[in-house]
């Protein structure tokens, strides 16, 4: 199994595609969905679903075209149900980048869990913080941490919107992340790829832990 980064749209938000053969799943398709959909056509991968790490704007505005041209489900955390559909919520609105709007979630999670996709079986860790409802989801066969806008390369996600606590976000990544195997890759929302170890050694947020 191999996964592919794909930074799209103005925020060059990673999108992540986690392919087995032909079948794939798409984490946090933020924007230029006709370019993913071609990508996709180009690679001759066809997703069986879109995993959502977080609803904000910038993570969720190639749904649209990626529904209509696959019709596949779209799963997110509940305490962000409204926010596909909602400007306000997803943060769209308070940015000014236009209403960004995505059809609504199909499959809703609610605990953690092993959450099993085609051939892709993924622990479901529920990360709040960046967003209430931010999930990450670890890919243990292949050693990856898809995280959102929880952790990045030398820092953590922002917690000044709507719904955001810094302390529950520390209290994720202690708790929920760095719990994990030293040498997991953290595929963040935002920049380069990095380690768990490689934070714990060297991010300025997380000292003291």
């Amino acid at each position: 199994m191999d996964w592919t980064q794909l930074p799209l749209g103005p925020l060059q938000t990673n999108c992540y595609v986690l392919s087995h053969e032909s079948t794939c799943i798409l984490f946090d398709p933020g924007s230029e969905g006709e370019q993913l959909v071609q990508w996709l056509n180009e690679n001759k991968l066809k997703p069986i679903a879109i995993l959502l790490t977080h609803a904000h704007f910038d993570h969720i505005g190639a749904i649209g075209a990626l529904k209509q041209k696959f019709d596949i489900p779209v799963y997110l955390h509940k305490e962000e149900e409204q926010w596909l559909e909602d400007p306000a919520l997803n943060g769209s609105a308070r940015f000014g980048m236009g209403t960004i709007k995505a059809p609504p979630a199909d499959v809703i999670l609610d605990q953690e869990k092993e959450l099993t996709v085609g051939p892709f079986k993924l622990q479901l860790l529920y990360t709040p913080g960046h967003s209430p409802g931010s999930l990450s989801y670890y890919f243990e066969e292949g050693g990856a941490l898809f995280a959102g806008d929880t952790l990045f390369m030398g820092s953590i996600g922002r917690t000044d919107l709507p719904g955001g606590n810094h302390q529950i976000l520390i209290d994720s990544i202690h708790e929920k992340i760095m719990s994990l195997p030293e040498e997991t890759i953290v595929l963040p929302g935002h920049g380069p790829a990095t380690s768990i170890i490689a934070e714990m050694d060297s991010n300025p947020f997380l000292n003291g832990f």
